[in-house]
């Protein structure tokens, strides 16, 4: 099967590397701002689904995209896949990379001090039920709200012994996480996902904040999707693909782990996991210490950084609506990270020598995260700078104006497609705000359902995509497969994305009788009642 699935991607990329050459020799001398544009990542996220496998399918997308940048040129080729590609993908996310690294060294501290087991022996006496160990999860990743990739990897790490003392799926972890991690931050005025939309704003009537605080009761997607969580996990029961990994956890023990076989040594598994043995040193209050000292410092440097774009001027929120958390990140993490670890040597829960030990550890348990998210990065520069995938956009939505009712709606799909084939929030909003902006009166009470259409969107289409920054972060965090997480979660984004869009539909209609606001509580009720109609087909 295998065999088979590798020799159907591998002509499926001959064959649309043929038809782009043979396009190119017809008369097409530029693929830019059409909607080949978009082919690249297309083909990247079938190639994923078809040979469950991400690195190399990411890679094709790239070189794609760099073929057709460069006019099927094979030394252009090579010059725009280096230089515009991975070389642009490092350079403009270094930042990331290095907090990345930074917080996979604070989890290998926590998990060598024994901290981690120390929680998971706690959580065990205290938590008795799955649907308290995964409402907890849920629970933790509401409260970190200030920005997604700091959430997926905190509640990750935090969570998984609670979860696996109660055979709940690595699967199911990243589910949990990937769909509060991002949805959160969309509905949190204080978080890195509001300060980046604030700063997509033009706008002579509403500041970048009071448009995203405006927009907060119509992000539909968002809100439904914690009442989805909520529902699933009450009823008790799964669908879909996610439903054979629960049952294959329950039944047989296998939580379908990354690199863990079934069937090695249960002490050599738990090693891998928690960390070595620490019997006696770390407690509970050597993870939470950590923890808030992160989140506070992070924070803090995210409030730092804003100050400073600002000239030392301005309140609070407008400092995070100028920050950038590309720089604020791991400033707060690098001085956490240094704290902790003089705090852990003057507890003596662990040596100076273990402390060290743990550098190169937690690089090389965030090198698979780090190889993933550059390759998807390349591919996103191909996408919206080398071919200007943005142009096609603005185009198409300029050809839907004259259906008023129906834009709310249009826009959640346009931004779904976008985001998903991008695997960018924040490049989507980027495109469609302005965009939005333009299309509805700021005097409409549609303009803020608008921008909540293109916000909740963005949050849809980067929850399903699997080259998705947060996706691949929450399949990094929940330490499993990256395309088995994507393909247990996408019936669930898609029934939510579904009663999303019917939802604003209602509110395009309502909107002429000044009652837009009733969507609201149709939406949550349908999202109770979708769950009932599953339970009852899916009970067995």
């Amino acid at each position: 099967m295998k065999k088979n699935k590798v020799l159907i991607a591998a002509i499926v990329v001959v064959a649309v590397i043929a038809v782009i050459a043979i396009v190119h020799a017809a008369g097409t001398d530029s693929f830019a701002g059409t909607a080949w544009a978009l082919l690249p990542p297309l083909v990247a996220i079938a190639l994923a689904l078809i040979t469950k496998e991400a690195y190399s399918s990411l890679f094709v997308g790239v070189f794609l995209g760099a073929f057709m940048a460069a006019g099927c040129s094979v030394l252009g080729t090579l010059d725009t896949l280096t230089v515009d590609g991975f070389s642009a993908a490092i350079a403009d996310n270094a930042g990331i990379y290095l907090f990345l690294v930074i917080l996979g060294i604070i989890v290998a501290l926590v998990n060598k001090s024994g901290a981690s087991r120390a929680f998971g022996t706690w959580a065990q006496k205290h938590i008795k039920t799955k649907a308290g160990a995964l409402l907890a999860t849920f629970a933790l990743g509401v409260l970190i709200f200030i920005d997604d990739y700091f959430n997926c990897l905190t509640v990750g790490s935090v969570m998984a012994p609670v979860t696996d003392s109660k055979k709940i799926s690595r699967v199911k972890l990243a589910y949990i996480i990937d769909a509060t991690a991002a949805p959160v931050c969309m509905i949190a005025p204080v978080s890195s996902w509001a300060a980046a939309v604030s700063g997509c704003v033009e706008s002579d009537t509403y500041s970048g904040i009071a448009l995203f605080v405006g927009a907060i009761p119509y992000n539909f997607y968002s809100i439904f999707t914690f009442i989805f969580i909520i529902g699933l996990v009450l009823m008790g029961f799964d669908y879909g693909k996610m439903s054979g990994f629960e049952i294959k956890a329950q039944e047989t023990g296998d939580l379908s782990i990354l690199n863990v076989d079934i069937n090695e040594d249960k002490n050599v598994r738990d090693v891998e996991e928690n960390g070595p043995q620490a019997p006696g040193r770390g407690k509970i209050i050597d993870l939470v210490l950590p923890i808030v000292l992160l989140i506070a410092l992070c924070i803090w440097g995210l409030v730092r950084k804003g100050y400073q774009s600002l000239g030392g001027e301005g309140s609070v929120i407008d400092a995070f609506s100028n920050t950038d958390s590309y720089v604020g990140l791991p400033w707060g993490c690098i001085l956490a990270l240094v704290i902790i670890i003089i705090y852990m040597i003057i507890r003596k829960i662990v040596s100076f020598e273990e402390a060290m030990e743990c550098i190169p550890k937690g690089f090389i348990a965030m090198v698979p995260a780090i190889t993933i998210l550059v390759l998807a990065t390349s591919l996103k520069n191909m996408t919206n700078g080398a071919l200007s995938a943005s142009e096609f956009v603005k185009a198409m939505m300029a050809n839907a104006q004259g259906l008023s009712w129906l834009l709310p709606a249009i826009t959640f799909v346009v931004a779904c497609v976008i985001a998903f084939a991008t695997g960018t929030s924040w490049g989507t909003f980027g495109i469609l705000i302005p965009i939005v902006s333009a299309i509805f009166p700021e005097t409409s009470s549609l303009f803020f359902v608008g921008i909540s259409a293109c916000l909740a969107g963005a949050v849809c289409g980067d929850h399903c995509s699997p080259i998705s920054d947060t996706t691949i972060m929450s399949s990094a965090g929940a330490h499993c497969n990256h395309i088995d997480h994507v393909e247990t979660q996408l019936p669930y984004a898609l029934s939510v994305a579904g009663i999303s869009f019917v939802t604003y539909l209602i509110a395009g209609i309502l909107d002429f009788a000044g009652v837009a606001w009733v969507s609201i509580p149709v939406g949550a009720v349908m999202t109770v009642g979708f769950l009932f109609v599953m339970k009852k087909i899916y009970a067995k």
